[in-house]
């Protein structure tokens, strides 16, 4: 089953939030009705900007912890290599 890193954001370059999880859709869909972390409700991210499927929720984990390090200019170019538009990934996990 493995794990995934994602990060959310309310906006193109706006605030970032990395997670870690084992199931994604679920764990999203929780974010975006409110039920997610207090930082994600503070900031009102709702937006799906990138995914990482790991194969153990130990490198999930790992990869998330490395994530967190990174300076935001990093993360910024992270998401525009696989999504330069920004577009909301919601509807592609969940299809």
């Amino acid at each position: 089953m493995g794990g995934w890193t994602y990060i959310m954001t309310n906006r193109r370059r706006g605030t970032l939030y990395i997670g870690v999880t084992a199931n994604l859709p679920a764990r999203i869909s929780q974010h975006r009705a409110g039920n997610g972390s207090e930082f994600c409700q503070r900031y009102k991210l709702k937006r799906l900007v990138l995914t990482e499927h790991h194969a153990t929720m130990i490198d999930a984990i790992a990869r998330e912890k490395a994530l967190k390090e990174w300076n935001r200019d990093w993360k910024i170019e992270l998401i525009e290599a696989a999504n330069p538009d920004w577009e909301d990934l919601f509807q592609t996990i969940n299809a």
